[in-house]
């Protein structure tokens, strides 16, 4: 089992979704979140004043799946996720050693 973490922009998170469910993945989490990459932030103006901002909203999505369709959902985050522009944010694939269904107690890919 993999747990994959995308870092996407906030208007792409319907798309991502839609993605998902349409190569069978059930259960997403997602939380916002504020960060930055190369990009370092941008500058704003505000009242006649410049500011930096230096963390930028961005969504993250959290998918627990089973190894076998770990290619397939990388592709389907990274279609849905892409604008071309900078910030489109990265994908993140760690191991998952176990995941437990509190309801029933099944375990494994049964869990997810």
């Amino acid at each position: 089992m993999k747990l994959v973490s995308a870092i996407i922009k906030p208007f792409k998170l319907d798309d991502v979704r839609e993605a998902l469910s349409e190569i069978g993945v059930q259960g997403i989490t997602v939380t916002e979140v504020k960060g930055f990459g190369r990009q370092k932030g941008h500058t704003e103006l505000y009242r006649g004043a410049e500011y930096v901002v230096d963390f930028l909203p961005k969504v993250k999505v959290e998918v627990a799946i089973a190894d076998g369709v770990l290619d397939q959902t990388i592709e389907a985050i990274s279609k849905a996720a892409n604008t071309g522009k900078i910030g489109d944010g990265k994908i993140f694939v760690t191991p998952l050693e176990q995941a437990v269904r509190i309801r029933t107690g099944e375990a494994g890919d049964e869990a997810i």
